[in-house]
């Protein structure tokens, strides 16, 4: 399976890789090239790693993700269902304040930029999920207590349809957290 994209790194250490699982990235690269994984699907090469070789669920796919980047199959950010990208912020104001500012349709019309969004489930001072835009990407709103008068936000905007989008869609975030951040005085 030919790809255009650029190999990027494989998002874990060599040292760390190896710690876990015996074996560094060019080991793991060899290893997988000679079971033919140039020719198998992200879930196949998973699957193989986790039947064939007993790596464990959580490192087959992380040993899966960094042989498709070192092969330029998959770019930094990517997931099987697009592009994702995140963002994060402390403020200095408790958690449900913070909380109120996303889920309060007023309070987060004076600091986001109107967008067609819906906020298909909330969990008062913990999350929220959201459908947005008119497409099929979906952003997770978590939020944090770091203490009675300091809190965080952290998102992921996930199913994004490229790279390119998902460099926009990060700018757009950062620029909206920084936002929120004077809305909230903090």
């Amino acid at each position: 399976m030919p790809s255009k994209k650029k190999r990027t790194k494989p998002g874990m250490s060599d040292s760390a890789v190896a710690a876990k699982t015996g074996k560094t990235w060019a080991e793991w690269v060899r290893a997988l090239d000679i079971a033919g994984a140039a020719r198998m699907t992200h879930r196949q090469i998973a699957a193989f790693l986790s039947e064939n070789l007993r790596v464990p669920s959580w490192w087959s796919q992380m040993v899966t993700v960094g042989y498709e980047r070192l092969k330029g199959r998959r770019e930094k950010g990517q997931t099987a269902q697009g592009y994702s990208v995140s963002a994060s912020r402390t403020v200095g104001v408790p958690v449900a304040r913070l909380f109120a500012a996303w889920n309060d349709a007023r309070q987060r019309a004076r600091w986001m930029r109107k967008t067609p969004m819906e906020i298909t489930k909330a969990t008062p001072n913990r999350s929220i999920r959201i459908r947005w835009g008119h497409g099929s990407s979906r952003v997770a709103v978590m939020f944090y207590v770091k203490g009675k008068q300091k809190s965080s936000v952290s998102l992921d905007h996930s199913r994004l349809a490229s790279a390119a989008e998902a460099k926009k869609t990060k700018a757009y975030w950062i620029r909206q957290l920084d936002s929120l951040v004077k809305f909230l005085g903090a």
